[in-house]
């Protein structure tokens, strides 16, 4: 990680969007990201912009275009996306000192964590509407998800980075090991294509012209799945009501398979060991053990590998389940 990407000042940002073609006033305000580091800046002819540098070693020039590109293809078939701009050069990434960014209008919304049965449908069939327009290409360079990526290499980061106690990695690798094991048994024959891969309700905004989807830095390839289950929860009954009718929603779009709903609880799982690789690879960054004081404490490692047991025996049941 470089101390210029930890130390991003307002002149530097102003004159690397100067250098893009835009003309800001000098007016800056830096948005919460612990990722990237994003600003918003007003222009000369009164608008406003978003500019996001990316952290530098997580993406490729290649992979931010590939985003990009997907991006570009929801927005010309209609699909409610914030998609970012282009510079003079026609091109939608930069690079200054070794740090790629790029402009995005400013765009106004909520995030709503409560839907009604009505918005819930209608988003059903807005995912299956993205997930149609992203199956007509495939990613090169983006990962795949599956049991190594979001299993099996994030366990082999916490362990090489000396994250993982003593008393815990015996327990905490053995559940890493038979969860990525299963998902893959389970996801054999499932569908994939590009997928949001994030696809929860912050990233999901309701503003003056309905609905949009934003932040693909996580997209990928992977089973349509991931993305329903992100939006719609379904662990109490009126949970399970909602996730049907999204699925009727979705399903006047674009076919989906109950059955793929089994892989439900390993990608939840595979979500944990992911989250807590992301936070560990990130650690010397002086904002995470800010933002994530309780990470790799004690108490976070005993909590962390009991609640992925309990996460394993959810994986097992739903592996016998999917087998009937």
């Amino acid at each position: 990680m470089s101390d210029l990407f930890l130390n991003l000042t307002p002149d530097w940002v102003l004159q690397a969007v100067e250098r893009g073609g835009f003309l800001p006033t000098g007016h800056i305000m830096a948005l919460h990201c612990l990722e990237n580091r994003v600003y918003d800046l007003k222009l000369e002819d009164g608008s406003h912009i978003v500019t996001k540098f990316y952290r530098p070693g997580r993406w490729s020039r290649e992979t931010v275009q590939e985003e990009h590109d997907f991006l570009f293809d929801l927005d010309d078939a209609e699909v409610p996306v914030c998609a970012p701009l282009v510079f003079e050069d026609d091109e939608s990434i930069h690079e200054v000192e070794g740090i790629l960014y790029a402009v995005w209008p400013r765009t106004g919304g909520r995030s709503k964590q409560e839907l009604t049965d009505e918005e819930v449908v209608r988003l059903g069939r807005l995912l299956a509407r993205l997930h149609n327009v992203a199956a007509l290409y495939e990613f090169d360079h983006r990962r795949t998800l599956n049991g190594t990526t979001y299993g099996i290499q994030p366990l082999e980061l916490l362990e090489s980075g000396g994250f993982l106690p003593p008393h815990h990695a015996g327990r905490y690798r053995n559940a890493v090991q038979r969860i990525a094991e299963l998902y893959d048994e389970m996801a054999t024959g499932v569908p994939t294509h590009r997928i949001h891969g994030d696809c929860h309700h912050g990233n999901l905004l309701n503003g003056s012209d309905g609905w949009f989807f934003l932040d693909f830095d996580d997209a990928l390839t992977g089973p349509a799945v991931q993305d329903v289950w992100l939006l719609v929860a379904d662990q109490d009954q009126a949970g399970q009501h909602q996730r049907e009718l999204f699925i009727e929603g979705y399903q006047m779009f674009r076919d989906f398979n109950p059955r793929w709903l089994h892989l439900v609880e390993p990608l939840r799982a595979l979500r944990y060991i992911h989250y807590t690789a992301w936070i560990a690879k990130r650690w010397k960054d002086p904002a995470f053990p800010r933002a994530f004081a309780h990470f790799n404490t004690e108490e976070y490692w005993q909590r962390e590998t009991r609640d992925l047991e309990e996460q394993l025996a959810r994986c097992e049941q739903a592996a016998l389940t999917s087998r009937w």
